[in-house]
């Protein structure tokens, strides 16, 4: 296969003057974009574990939470937060509605009061093993096919660009 290629496109370039300018501008098209690729395999991972996961009473948006509690059960509410990636009012909300599906319950810290810790229920822990499962079975059914070796260099490949943009971001 040859190597893959952006595509030179010209496009207006507004100037100051009247006068419209050309210069090329590099288009990439989605199957060339890691972007675009990620995005669209991320998708398809969350449309199916949200299909798997309805019938046991978790939404996709509390599955992020539980996925964190699961391994660090009792975070401040800032921490899982910040662990979910997620802005404080978004996950004020979604603990709300966890609280009422009673997953989670949330607590004063007794060494900080502004501070709420967030546990989970005997019902949130009960699910773990059985969402986890789901989940591990839809990563073997997207791996269907593909050599052990390149899954293992996808997931150095997808670890080393992450932490790149990263690095970038900070």
């Amino acid at each position: 296969m040859p190597p893959q290629r952006f595509i030179k496109a010209k496009r207006p370039l507004k100037t100051k003057g009247s006068n419209k300018a050309s210069r090329p501008v590099d288009i990439l098209p989605p199957r060339l974009s890691s972007g675009y690729l990620v995005r669209d395999a991320h998708r398809a991972f969350q449309r199916l574990l949200e299909r798997r996961i309805v019938p046991y009473g978790v939404t996709r948006g509390q599955w992020y939470f539980l996925r964190v509690l699961w391994n660090a059960d009792g975070l401040s509410q800032r921490e899982l937060s910040a662990r979910v990636g997620m802005m404080e009012p978004t996950t004020a909300i979604a603990l709300r509605s966890m609280e009422r599906s009673q997953l989670i319950r949330r607590l004063r810290a007794d060494d900080d009061r502004r501070k709420v810790r967030v546990f989970l229920t005997a019902k949130a822990k009960r699910l773990r093993i059985q969402l986890l499962s789901l989940a591990r079975d839809i990563t073997v059914e997207a791996e269907e096919g593909i050599a052990r070796r390149d899954i293992a260099a996808f997931r150095r490949v997808i670890a080393r660009m992450t932490a790149n943009l990263d690095r970038i971001a900070d």
